[in-house]
C-alpha cells in the first residue's frame, strides 16, 4: 500500500507583532490511498492550520511554511509553481471547508460555481459541464438539482449549502479529500446523511480522507486510523481500535474520557480536561500538555519529549508525565 500524502516534519509560522509563532511545530504523519484519516483535537491546537499548509492556502504574506515537505503522490507539494499548485487544489486534492457560507461565493448563482470549478480543471464544453453540475447535485443528494443551479447561497438550508460544498469538492473526483469540520453546526440527522455520502463517495471514488474534527464519535465511525494533535504537535497516532481501545497519552485518554456515556447516571458531571490550551505566543519549548496542567518542572518546559513509536503503528509524544504506558 501507498501513501498518497506524507507529511514530513512540517512547521507553519504566522508573523505577528510579537514575531514569529509556530501554529503546527513539527508534524508528521501519511494518508494512504482509499483510508480516512481523523484528525482530532481542540480548537486551537493546529488541525486546520495543517490541511491549509497542504493546499497552500495560508494567509498571506502572514502565513509561512518554514520547514518540512508535503509529499503527494511522490511530489513536494511545496516545490511546485502557484500555477502547478491550482491545478492540484480542486482537481486531485477536494476540499470541504468548514464553513460553507463562507467558503461559497455569495453573490453567484450554485450552477456557476459548480461549472467555473469543471471548466478550470477539464476541458469541457458549457454544456456538458451544465449537465454533469446537475448530475454531481443530484450524486449529492439534492432534490429537484436543475432547479438548484440557479438558486443563491443564501437561499439553501445548512444542510444543503454542505452538500453543494461536496459536490464542488469532489466534482473533479480527487484522490484525496480534505473534510475540515464537514458536519459542524449541523443537526444529528444531516450529520449522518453528510458523513454516510462522504463514505459512499469514498467507496466509488476510491479516494483518501483527511477528516478533520473534535468529534470524537465522527473518528471512531469513520476512521481508520487517528493522529490527535495538542498546541500545535502530534501527541498521539494509532489505529482507530487500537487508540480507543488503549490511550496512551494523558491528552487522549482526557478527551476519551470526556464523551458522554449512554450508560451515565442521569445529571452526571461530565470529565472535562483541567485548564485550557495555553496561547500560541506562550507555548513553551517542552511538554504543553504540562504546560496546560501547571506541573512545574523546567526540565518539562525546556526539552521536547521524544515522540516514538511504542507499538507497531502506535506513535506517542513520551513525556514521562504525559505518557501513561
Amino acid at each position: 500500500m501507498s501513501n498518497l500524502l506524507e507529511i514530513r516534519d512540517l512547521v507553519t509560522s504566522f508573523d505577528t507583532d510579537t514575531g514569529w509563532v509556530r501554529a503546527v511545530d513539527g508534524v508528521s504523519f501519511s494518508v494512504d490511498r482509499g483510508k480516512t484519516v481523523g484528525l482530532v483535537g481542540e480548537s486551537g491546537c493546529g488541525k486546520t492550520v495543517t490541511a491549509m499548509s497542504i493546499i497552500d492556502l495560508l494567509p498571506k504574506p502572514s502565513g509561512n511554511i518554514l520547514e518540512g515537505k508535503v509529499l503527494f503522490k511522490n511530489r513536494d507539494l511545496r516545490q511546485i509553481s502557484p500555477r502547478e499548485m491550482r491545478r492540484v487544489r480542486g482537481g486531485e486534492i477536494g476540499v470541504i471547508f468548514q464553513e460553507p457560507m463562507a467558503a461559497l461565493n455569495p453573490v453567484h448563482r450554485i450552477g456557476k460555481q459548480l461549472i467555473e470549478i469543471l471548466k478550470l480543471h477539464q476541458e469541457i464544453s458549457k454544456k456538458d459541464a451544465l449537465k454533469k453540475a446537475v448530475e454531481l447535485l443530484d450524486a449529492v443528494g439534492i432534490p429537484a438539482p436543475e432547479k438548484r443551479l440557479s438558486n443563491y447561497p443564501h437561499q439553501l438550508s445548512g444542510g444543503m449549502r454542505q452538500r453543494v460544498m461536496i459536490a464542488i469538492a469532489l466534482a473533479c473526483e480527487p484522490d484525496l479529500l480534505i473534510a475540515d469540520e464537514p458536519t459542524t453546526a449541523l443537526d444529528v440527522t444531516v450529520q449522518a446523511q453528510i458523513l454516510d455520502l462522504i463514505a459512499s463517495m469514498q467507496k466509488k471514488l476510491e479516494m483518501a480522507v483527511l477528516m478533520i474534527t473534535h468529534d470524537l464519535g465522527v473518528i471512531a465511525q469513520n476512521c481508520d486510523e487517528v493522529v490527535v494533535m495538542y498546541a500545535g504537535r502530534i501527541v498521539e497516532r494509532a489505529p482507530v481500535k487500537e487508540l480507543f481501545a488503549r490511550p496512551l497519552h494523558a491528552y487522549t485518554k482526557g478527551l476519551l474520557a470526556s464523551i458522554p456515556q449512554i450508560d451515565s447516571v442521569r445529571k452526571t458531571q461530565l470529565n472535562t480536561i483541567p485548564g485550557q490550551v495555553a496561547a500560541i505566543q506562550d507555548f513553551v519549548t517542552g511538554c504543553r500538555f504540562c504546560q496546560r496542567m501547571e506541573r512545574i518542572d523546567s526540565l518539562l518546559s525546556r526539552q521536547r519529549p521524544e515522540y516514538r513509536e511504542v507499538s507497531p503503528d502506535h506513535w506517542v509524544e513520551t513525556c514521562p508525565q504525559c505518557y501513561q504506558g
